[in-house]
């Protein structure tokens, strides 16, 4: 029934009713109205005005006083029960609202510090020195995870013995997540293998890069120390993942191409990154006055054409244990740790607690544990 009368009540009100609202769904969209609308309607008009309606329709009087009356009382009443359910619902969201703020946030227990091992040329020892440098911290009970950024050619696992199922390049596609490709290894490290002999993995492009960046803000647990093993070369990918990190410990040899390749990758961290402090190392050197020399070299090039500061950090002697170590497929701060690469190694771990607060990239910058948490997508 619709009812569109305007009539005037006894009051002076002027009431505009339709009935038929009654049978619609209520604007506040409670299914309880549904169910309880004719019910409420019988019990809206006061006890006097439903007997003498009553009595009304059963004897057929039919006069417009009666009438009036009736409208505006079941005016009144759609009017109150609208208005009931309104603060029913309303009730309902606080209480929604009040437990969604009880709900324990958990924040970051801290901040990953990341390290990028880079090196310019290959050949220098650059994935030996990251293995080790990530075994020892993990060794003086550090939490730390290794990263094989060499896509398409790493060969962390290879050191280390492990034998992944999965690459980034399952990632990427959506098979797995990151989580899923961290593997356990000796003394608590835990390994991103990055996978090696796909094609596609090496010829990944920014975009790839970039997810795989990313991609660590999904991380149910970030670790205290992230260590990422760059490839050889000065290509984006070594830039990036260079770029992304907080530090960058460049490794040298006693090499002239070593020298020249490190300043490019210098070079090219500072102008087009902005990264204006580097760690300096000397791998595979005979004496330690033949590592200070490479690190004054590389330092009086880059000061005079330069904007940047260079750290030495010291170095890693040539050492038959770590052939071997590298045979055994193993570190060799864990299989020889009294050798005198070892010691090196040890050494170099200790000295990250001394390298001072990092200074973070701007929010505009892709970096580690940036906690954008984009997607790890688009392969």
């Amino acid at each position: 029934m619709s009812i569109r009368n305007r009539t005037r009540t006894p009051n002076g009100v002027h009431t505009d009713l339709a009935l038929r609202v009654a049978s619609e769904r209520p604007p506040c969209g409670s299914a309880r109205l549904d169910q309880t609308t004719s019910l409420a309607l019988r019990h809206a008009l006061p006890p006097d005005d439903r007997s003498d309606a009553t009595r009304a329709t059963r004897s057929g009087e039919t006069g417009s006083t009666t009438n009036e009356a009736l409208e505006v009382n079941q005016a009144a009443g759609l009017h109150n029960l609208f208005s009931a359910a309104r603060t029913s619902q309303q009730e309902e969201l606080d209480v929604f609202h009040q437990a969604a703020s009880l709900r324990p946030v958990v924040p970051r227990s801290r901040i990953t510090r990341t390290i990028a091992v880079a090196g310019g040329k290959g050949g220098v020892g650059k994935t030996t020195v990251a293995v080790n440098l990530a075994m020892a911290m993990a060794m003086a009970g550090r939490d730390v995870m290794l990263l094989d950024a060499d896509m398409g050619v790493a060969n962390v696992d290879v050191q280390l013995g492990l034998s992944p199922i999965r690459h980034m390049g399952h990632m990427l596609e959506g098979l797995c997540t990151l989580q899923d490709l961290v593997m356990p290894a000796q003394h608590g490290l835990k390994v991103v293998p990055g996978g090696s002999g796909v094609r596609r993995l090496a010829k990944m492009g920014n975009g790839e890069h970039a997810a795989v960046i990313r991609a660590f803000d999904e991380l149910r647990q970030p670790p205290e120390f992230l260590v990422v093993d760059t490839a050889a070369g000065v290509a984006d990918n070594v830039a990036m993942f260079a770029a992304a990190s907080d530090d960058v410990l460049i490794v040298v040899c006693d090499e002239l191409a070593s020298l020249t390749d490190a300043y490019a990758l210098i070079k090219i961290l500072a102008h087009e990154f902005g990264v204006r402090r580097f760690h300096i190392v000397a791998n595979m050197v005979r004496q330690a006055g033949d590592a200070k020399k490479l690190f004054e070299k590389l330092a009086r090039v880059c000061g005079r054409f330069l904007d940047v500061a260079l750290d030495y950090m010291g170095m890693v002697p040539h050492d038959e244990w770590l052939r071997q170590a590298i045979r055994r497929q193993g570190a060799v701060v864990d299989l020889w740790p009294s050798s005198r690469a070892a010691v090196g190694f040890k050494q170099l771990a200790g000295a990250v607690d001394t390298w001072g607060k990092p200074a973070y990239p701007d929010l505009g910058r892709i970096a580690f544990f940036s906690g954008q948490g984009l997607p790890a997508a688009g392969w």
